[in-house]
């Protein structure tokens, strides 16, 4: 159970984010005070963030990809394989998507 009304009343809304941003905020040095409006932009920054991770959290738990902590800095170009070192890297950097073309 937390102990502070405030927290209490975010886990309640769901605000996870904003709660875990009330504590840090609150466990700063009070020399580097923030005023109302700076809390409360941090706290909803906060929230954004956390919102987004766990929707991209979810979405990648949902594609069940084989191999989900797959990179392109993590692709072998040693390996006989045939892959083009520029072409992959072109590729990776997403033009042909903001040129509308099919890969």
């Amino acid at each position: 159970m937390l102990t502070h009304p405030t927290l209490d009343q975010m886990a309640t809304l769901g605000l996870s984010g904003m709660a875990a941003a009330w504590r840090a905020l609150a466990e700063q040095d009070p020399a580097e005070a923030l005023n109302r409006n700076e809390w409360l932009g941090l706290m909803l920054d906060r929230e954004a963030a956390w919102r987004a991770d766990k929707r991209f959290a979810n979405r990648l738990r949902n594609a069940k990809m084989r191999f989900p902590n797959a990179c392109i800095e993590d692709i072998d170009f040693a390996a006989a394989r045939g892959l083009d070192r520029r072409q992959i890297l072109s590729l990776a950097q997403g033009g042909w998507l903001k040129a509308h073309e099919q890969c």
